[in-house]
């Protein structure tokens, strides 16, 4: 069973940083393919950056320079660092996990299984 629980959200001012975090209940975090998306109210969900369990990393396109993703396995959490935030990244972000298939993290972030509960971040 996998569990993903969210922290980290808030209010911050345009310009401004935020970490979010994901506290990730699994044996080991780096056999899973991590990932964070999110959604903002009347748009589709939008996959926003990724860690496969081989260590590739992606981001969306709208984040890429700004968001860094990090996976710390010793405390089995997952990181999601954004700098320059615009009100256009506002959204609740959630955490989400998947496990590979024949070793690959192949699915788009916004299929994979797991997903926690979200965290609201509010940029204005």
């Amino acid at each position: 069973h996998v569990q993903l629980v969210e922290s980290g959200g808030g209010s911050v001012r345009a310009g401004g940083s935020l970490r979010l975090s994901c506290a990730v209940s699994v044996s080991s975090a780096n056999d899973y393919c991590l990932g964070w998306l999110r959604q903002a109210p009347g748009k589709l969900r939008e996959g926003v950056a990724r860690i496969d369990s081989d260590g590739t990393i992606g981001y969306e396109d709208s984040v890429k320079g700004r968001a860094t993703i990090s996976n710390d396995n010793a405390k089995n959490t997952l990181y999601l660092h954004m700098d320059s935030l615009k009100p256009e990244d506002t959204a609740m972000y959630y955490c989400v996990a998947d496990r590979p298939f024949n070793g690959y993290c192949s699915r788009p972030v916004v299929d994979f299984a797991y997903r926690g509960q979200g965290t609201q971040v509010t940029v204005s």
